[in-house]
């Protein structure tokens, strides 16, 4: 096997505010895992807030490489990683491996990806698309938009110093699309109090869960919000890990699993069964990253209660294509693999 990559640029259609920060673009490392005349795809995009610079992500590539390139075919890196003997890497990295290599044995195999995960369908679900921290008046614009085209769930960032203008936002998205089920994302902006405290009121303006309303620490406090909160609370950066989520089981209404935060595939389907039953859903969520990098949640989208895969739809020009949303709703292609082919090409290898 070969494994190659280079970095470009992805820039947002425009800047998206939460409370913590304001991103406009950031940078994607695309790998391919060649084999055989085939070749497949995985997509690591930067985060500060993972710890994920561009250099961290290359830097562990190379270090990979060798182990990788050694394999006879990627089956055996598949099948189990800590077998083939590859070096332990940052979640985001080890998500993006395994995604090339998922997308290659898809493609030796012609089958897409749920169907090597256990799903025989191809499975759809409606996304959430996300409105940053704005002023009422375009966040209701925004959202008539979006109802106008398909969109059945709207995420409103939460999280201003005021939390007025938080309920003005929430009230106007409500206002501009009536029929949408709305989720909140204070991303940990608010103290344990102001989350009993507001959270009433949010549902009393159609809100009908929230992510992560209290900073990541201190989930004894979070379990207390979620006991009484009167709409599911989904806990986000406070489950990072496996073992994160295990913690929470039971305890939260639900864990928001990115593939870039937990380790990709592999750990999402263990955080999946080790939730069920324990009265905690699972929601499927993302980073800002193209299509390429969505799509293997995208084929896991039958496990989840909460589908908010919209990162692509962020894009002012996603450079691949393949998963849908637009319309509201995310599905894999058919084709083998991921399923993904760069925008504007006739197939990807």
């Amino acid at each position: 096997m070969k494994l190659t990559w280079h970095t470009t640029g992805l820039e947002l259609a425009e800047p998206l505010r939460i409370s913590r920060s304001v991103m406009a673009r950031r940078d994607a490392v695309w790998l391919s895992v060649e084999h055989g005349g085939l070749r497949g795809w995985g997509e690591a995009v930067s985060s500060d807030h993972l710890g994920l610079p561009t250099a961290r992500i290359t830097h562990h590539l190379s270090a990979v490489r060798p182990a990788l390139e050694r394999l006879p075919d990627p089956e055996t890196a598949w099948d189990d990683p800590a077998a083939a003997g590859l070096p332990e890497l940052p979640a985001g990295v080890l998500a993006a491996v395994e995604a090339a290599l998922l997308d290659l044995t898809g493609k030796r195999a012609g089958r897409p990806a749920h169907q090597m995960l256990g799903t025989p369908e191809a499975p759809t679900a409606a996304t959430a698309r996300t409105i940053g921290i704005t002023a009422p008046v375009p966040a209701a614009v925004q959202a008539a938009r979006l109802a106008m085209g398909g969109f059945t769930t709207i995420k409103i960032k939460a999280g201003s110093p005021d939390p007025a203008e938080d309920l003005a936002r929430v009230e106007a998205v409500r206002t501009g699309a009536p029929g949408a089920s709305l989720l909140l994302d204070p991303n940990g902006a608010w103290t344990e109090a102001q989350a009993h405290d507001l959270l009433p009121r949010f549902a009393a303006l159609g809100v009908t869960a929230v992510e992560q309303p209290i900073a990541p620490g201190r989930p004894d406090a979070l379990a207390r919000v979620a006991k009484d909160s009167p709409v599911p609370v989904i806990a986000d950066e406070d489950a990072v890990s496996y073992d994160d989520a295990v913690a929470l089981a039971g305890r939260v209404h639900g864990v928001n699993v990115k593939l870039a935060k937990c380790g990709g595939v592999r750990a999402a389907l263990r955080i999946h069964e080790a939730l069920s039953g324990s009265g905690t859903d699972l929601m499927l969520g993302c980073l800002t990253a193209s299509s390429l990098g969505i799509a293997p949640a995208v084929h896991l989208v039958d496990r989840a209660r909460w589908v908010d895969l919209d990162g692509h739809l962020l894009l002012a020009d996603d450079p691949w294509a393949g998963i849908g949303g637009t319309d509201g709703t995310v599905r894999p292609s058919g084709r083998a693999g991921l399923g993904v082919r760069r925008a504007g090409a006739a197939g990807a290898r």
